[in-house]
């Protein structure tokens, strides 16, 4: 697949086997990425920290991965921010993650709008607080028209109850007429999930040890790549993103996944992939640390 690795003295994350250090290969890259973002809890708790601690945190591991994706050319990285399911937590931590999602949207307004970058939301907007809204709405207005990356930030989601809403539209539709029931299909379903509009999944990768999907994409990641690690997500760097990636690349992704379609909330738009503003050459492989200094690309987003 044109990855190439060397050994190296890297300690594995359980501590007992060295790890090859992997290079990726840019040309063969994921086209949408999905991350499960999970330990800022128990980030906090293993210092001594209250859980607001860890899930600010995890912000800054956010903007870290949103820069290396960036400027990697990733096309499209959807972000389980914040779950349906979520919402039973204990009110002093829900209202800390509103706050740090509206303080997110407002610092990092002008590197998406700089950088060409498509903000979206999939879930049930409506539940998020009114200065939550305030930020997000007008940033994804602003930002619909971008086209070099998206960054889809999963906010009050859950796969089920989408598919669930997606089953109803369609069966409202049947009723009232508009649609012969015999014409439903999975692709006539997919065409109604918010979370396919950047396409499928390529990878999904989960942090903080779990080995499971937790309502996130479940539609969508029928063909998805999967990839788990023990790292606490406010500790996820570049170097373990890219040994995600080259581990998707070693595997035999040779069926094309059908370009992302354009919708009114989706991705780039048929045709020929955009690349990011600084998107590194596709000719050789590169490192983590290479990409953090890519000189083509401005420091942000």
């Amino acid at each position: 697949m044109g990855v190439k690795t060397q050994q190296s003295t890297v300690v594995s994350q359980q501590g007992k086997l060295p790890l090859p250090m992997n290079l990726v290969e840019a040309r063969n890259l994921p086209r949408h990425v999905g991350i499960i973002m999970d330990g800022n809890g128990r980030w906090a708790e293993l210092r001594g920290e209250p859980r607001e601690a860890g899930h600010k945190a995890g912000s800054a591991a956010v903007r870290r991965i949103v820069r290396v994706c960036r400027r990697l050319g990733v096309e499209a990285l959807t972000l389980y921010a914040f779950s349906e399911q979520n919402w039973a937590r204990p009110q002093n931590e829900v209202d800390a993650l509103m706050g740090l999602l509206r303080e997110f949207l407002m610092t990092e307004r002008g590197e998406i709008l700089e950088n060409d970058i498509r903000l979206v939301a999939i879930g049930d907007i409506s539940r998020l607080p009114e200065a939550v809204r305030d930020v997000l709405d007008p940033l994804r207005k602003a930002s619909s028209t971008n086209r070099q990356m998206t960054l889809a930030l999963a906010l009050s989601y859950g796969a089920r109850e989408e598919i669930a809403a997606a089953a109803r539209e369609l069966a409202m539709e049947a009723v009232a007429g508009r649609l012969d029931p015999e014409a439903i299909d999975g692709e006539l379903l997919a065409a109604r999930l918010p979370s396919l509009s950047v396409g499928e999944p390529d990878l999904i990768i989960r942090t903080g040890g779990e080995q499971r999907l937790s309502n996130f994409l479940l539609y969508g990641a029928a063909y998805a790549e999967l990839s788990f690690t023990e790292r606490l997500w406010p500790d996820f760097t570049e170097d373990d993103l890219f040994a995600a990636i080259a581990a998707y690349q070693q595997r035999d992704n040779t069926a094309e996944p059908a370009a992302p379609a354009d919708r009114a909330e989706g991705g780039g738009g048929g045709g020929e992939p955009a690349r990011a503003k600084g998107a590194l050459d596709a000719g050789r492989p590169w490192r983590a640390r290479e990409i953090a200094s890519h000189n083509g690309s401005r420091t942000g987003v």
